[in-house]
């Protein structure tokens, strides 16, 4: 085998459809869609690559020794010191595009792809790898005797196995001088500490939500929003902090993803303290849905008492004729029926007994025998009979009777 010319490559299964030029579960959040990837001269527009590593870890280099790279290739770049093992990402004018977005100002953080990498590379690679969780139970360990009031969340190997990062959380600023002395006599590699959020650290680990899915942090979100309860408030949402709260332990980043059109659609509703009075009695609003313009009314403030269910628009009508002084009928128009449940019942009106009389009729069919199979003779049997039908059958006839209303049979004896 040629080692000299072998290129390790991450397999993705989609290069067409939607996931066209992307690298599959590799890529994860920090995935870019390359919309340029078509286009003629794309690659060699400049030299720039965008290379990840684990998680949430990518950086930019310079190609500078003009080697073919796609999407997916692995390659092994300039680090400090050695060198790292990471998949090309990204490769063409969108590059610029990311470092710019990336607010990378100085050319120092842009370093050199040195190779495709070899078979000695990826050996050092994964043994490196292999070492990760372990570094990770130890260095929680050897913080604890220290007493530091910090968790270490995630271990990183470098490529090359020379250098580790130590990602980090703490609520309060942690003197860790001490922890790099030990970690460093410990695991004989270079230490670097980096500080995470809880959202960062769910997004490094993964899980799935109470949704059934796995984390939007995990899969791809790129930047987090700052979520507030004002979120839940627009959405009619219950403030439970136990169903409010991610596996991070703070508030679920999908309640944002709605809240634009929550604010939209609320605006089309009237204010929860007006009252609609009619001729009956006033009215409270007991309950909204937003999104379908309908609101259900109380008589009582603080039960559910004859509850009533209109549009948005009859109740800005409504609102509009008790400050004119005039008071409808009900809240409902007079030409306005019921707004119509959105369950409907589909055996309304129906027979359940139905499916037992098809039953007895299939029972009936079973039971009954060809005539070709049982052939008889007409004088074997009555006319009735051989019809098959009992009440042809001819009765026994009686004796008749005399005047004095005796039968003959009873003057005998």
């Amino acid at each position: 085998m040629d080692y000299k010319n072998l290129k390790y490559k991450i397999s993705t299964g989609c290069d067409r459809g939607l996931c066209r030029k992307a690298c599959g579960r590799q890529d994860r959040q920090l995935n870019t869609y390359d919309w340029l990837a078509d286009v003629p001269g794309n690659q060699e527009s400049t030299d720039l690559v965008e290379v990840q590593f684990k998680n949430t870890r990518k950086g930019y280099y310079h190609n500078v020794n003009n080697l073919e790279l796609k999407k997916g290739d692995i390659v092994a770049v300039e680090a400090n010191p050695g060198h790292d093992i990471g998949v090309v990402t990204l490769t063409g004018r969108l590059v610029k595009l990311q470092i710019k977005k990336a607010n990378l100002k100085s050319t120092d953080d842009i370093k050199r792809v040195y190779r495709h990498a070899k078979p000695v590379d990826m050996e050092k690679y994964r043994e490196a790898k292999s070492r990760e969780h372990a570094t990770m139970i130890q260095s929680r360990q050897i913080a604890k005797d220290l007493g530091l009031q910090m968790k270490i969340g995630d271990v990183e190997y470098q490529g090359d196995g020379n250098k580790a990062i130590f990602y980090y959380i703490a609520d309060e600023r942690v003197d860790f001088r001490q922890l790099i002395k030990d970690l460093a006599a410990t695991f004989h590699v270079r230490i670097e500490m980096k500080q995470i959020g809880a959202r960062q650290e769910a997004g490094r680990i993964g899980g799935t939500g109470p949704c059934g899915r796995e984390l939007c942090c995990a899969t791809w979100m790129k930047n987090f929003v700052s979520v507030s309860t004002n979120a839940a408030r627009f959405q009619d949402i219950s403030l439970n902090p136990q169903k409010l709260a991610g596996m991070c332990a703070k508030l679920k980043c999908c309640l944002n993803y709605e809240v634009d059109d929550y604010i939209e659609a609320s605006k089309k509703m009237p204010s929860k303290e007006i009252v609609l009075q009619t001729q009956d009695s006033d009215y409270y609003i007991f309950k909204t849905d937003i999104l379908a313009g309908m609101i259900t009314y109380s008589t009582d403030k603080r039960l559910a008492a004859n509850l009533e269910t209109i549009s948005s628009e009859r109740a800005l009508q409504i609102i509009e004729m008790n400050k004119r002084g005039e008071k409808p009928v009900s809240l409902t128009d007079d030409d306005q029926q019921k707004p119509a449940s959105h369950t409907v019942d589909l055996l309304a009106g129906e027979n359940i007994a139905r499916f037992d009389k098809n039953k007895k009729k299939k029972k009936s069919k079973t039971n009954r025998q060809p005539q070709a199979k049982a052939p008889q003779s007409a004088a074997a049997k009555p006319k009735g009979q051989e019809n098959g039908n009992k009440g042809n059958a001819p009765r026994r006839q009686r004796p008749p009777k005399s005047k004095e209303g005796k039968s003959n049979e009873q003057k005998q004896s």
